[in-house]
């Protein structure tokens, strides 16, 4: 039947990653690295701003719920600032459905000690091409059950809630309405899995869902980078506003500049995140690609973000305000000085005159 499990892992670990130098420290370890090329999609109807680099971290035997499976590891390093581990798990041509079962339900359980070692002999090699690196709390996982020369005659709705729990009849139809057939495969879509068969082997589908992840996942990122800027900023305006006034005003400066600098980062890296990949016809894969995205509720999250980004601007403009009327207010009082003084010494000049 040929079929496989593949399983992704997916990291936030740096604003940008330069990939045309992760692929000249991955060569330069006589190691292979490629960039992302859709087998089957025109294009003009999907663009690629800057694919990201797949590269191989080789063949291991991965002991998941008490068995050993042969599993292929790659990653997939995104210029956005995302490392995706590839973990792709091959079958016995004999697999049953309740073991294949038992292995979707396993995949959200995969050894985090390993996971951790690919993740961290990925970064040991990219460092270098990394701007501001980090690991994030912030990582996103999924699975794609692969099938490629047959569509097993099996329940599929467990596989895409990877739960044993019998459904309603709603909620089968639910979970099997996001259905796309082009020729002969097919795809099926849930928000943290998908079912794809394709005779041809291609890997198009599994590529775009993983691509949308990525964009999802630092959607998440800064959304909570956000928040956190708005928090401590109100934070700090409490403190300044107890203060005198010429220590808010200098407060409010700090304050300013700090949310100046994050609307600018933010705003360029949310242009990048958006223009990652461009789809400029409805297309079959296109349509898929689109969906997943509204099943990740990709639109929401741009949406927050959006409003965070606005209140930080409402924020700067008032502060800006109040320290422009400080300053007016201080050339005020010292143009009244220095008048003050003229007419004084006017003063004093008539009378010894």
């Amino acid at each position: 039947m040929n079929t496989s499990m593949i399983v992704y892992r997916l990291f936030d670990v740096a604003d940008e990653i330069n990939l045309d130098l992760v692929q000249a420290l991955w060569t330069s370890r006589n190691k292979i690295a490629s960039r992302l090329r859709l087998d089957r999609i025109s294009t003009k109807s999907i663009t690629f701003k800057n694919p990201p680099v797949l590269v191989e971290l080789g063949n291991h035997d991965l002991e998941i719920n008490g068995k050993t499976y042969f599993t292929e590891v790659k990653a997939r390093i995104f210029d956005i600032g995302v490392i995706s581990l590839i973990l792709r798990i091959e079958f016995e041509e004999d697999v049953t459905e309740a073991e294949y079962l038992d292995m979707a339900i396993a995949s959200e359980n995969m050894p985090e000690d390993k996971i951790r070692e690919y993740l961290d002999s990925v970064l040991e090699t990219i460092e270098q091409a990394c701007t501001k690196k980090r690991v994030s709390d912030f990582e996103e996982d999924f699975v794609v059950y692969y099938f490629k020369d047959e569509m097993p005659k099996w329940d599929i709705v467990p596989l895409l809630l990877k739960d044993k729990t019998p459904v309603s009849e709603q909620t089968r139809c639910n979970t099997l309405a996001n259905c796309f057939s082009y020729s002969d495969d097919i795809t099926y879509l849930a928000w943290d899995s998908a079912l794809v068969y394709d005779k041809t082997g291609s890997l198009d589908v599994p590529d775009l869902l993983e691509f949308a992840n990525a964009q999802f996942l630092e959607l998440r990122y800064y959304d909570n980078a956000l928040a956190d800027a708005i928090d401590r900023s109100y934070d700090e305006l409490e403190e300044a506003n107890v203060a005198n006034k010429a220590n808010r005003v200098e407060a409010y400066r700090r304050i300013r500049s700090r949310l100046m600098e994050i609307m600018a980062d933010i705003s360029n890296i949310m242009g990048n995140i958006n223009n990652a990949l461009q789809v400029t016809e409805d297309i079959f894969y296109a349509r898929i690609y689109t969906r997943y995205l509204e099943l990740l509720k990709a639109t929401v999250w741009k949406d927050n973000i959006d409003y965070k980004l606005n209140t930080i601007q409402r924020t700067y403009t008032l502060m800006n305000e109040e320290v422009a009327s400080y300053r007016l207010e201080r050339m005020s009082i010292t143009y009244a000085a220095i008048l003050a003084g003229i007419l004084l010494v006017s003063i004093v000049g008539l009378f010894f005159k």
